[in-house]
């Protein structure tokens, strides 16, 4: 008998002990609806982060085009000024070409170069 009013009392101690910390969860709601206001800014600088990536990754194109890079066969993924350069080109001298006038277009701080040689009928 002594044992099961034991059980019962750290039960009940530990019922307890849960309620509290539970009773200090629920409060965080009320703090996270003024964080929800601020998701709709982190939602809109998400959106800006986008389009200056992709403002970016036209830009390297239109320098690797008007440097006389085929970018048919290309393409440019920008992430934070970090700049991809993927797909293949028919020339070798193209792939070391595109990654000097990719590190020259401003707002680029780092090339990582994933161009593969490809013959012009394939």
């Amino acid at each position: 008998m002594k044992m099961t009013k034991t059980f019962m009392l750290v039960g009940s101690g530990l019922i307890a002990v849960a309620s509290i910390n539970a009773w200090s969860q629920t409060s965080e709601p009320a703090a996270g609806s003024t964080q929800s206001g601020a998701a709709p800014a982190t939602e809109g600088s998400a959106k800006a982060t986008r389009q200056a990536n992709r403002a970016l990754s036209k830009k390297v194109l239109h320098a690797l085009s008007k440097g006389g890079v085929a970018t048919s066969r290309m393409n440019i993924i920008a992430k934070g000024g970090a700049v991809t350069l993927a797909g293949a080109v028919t020339d070798p001298s193209q792939i070391d070409k595109a990654t000097a006038i990719a590190r020259s277009v401003p707002g680029v701080t780092s090339v990582k170069n994933s161009l593969t040689l490809k013959e012009a009928g394939q």
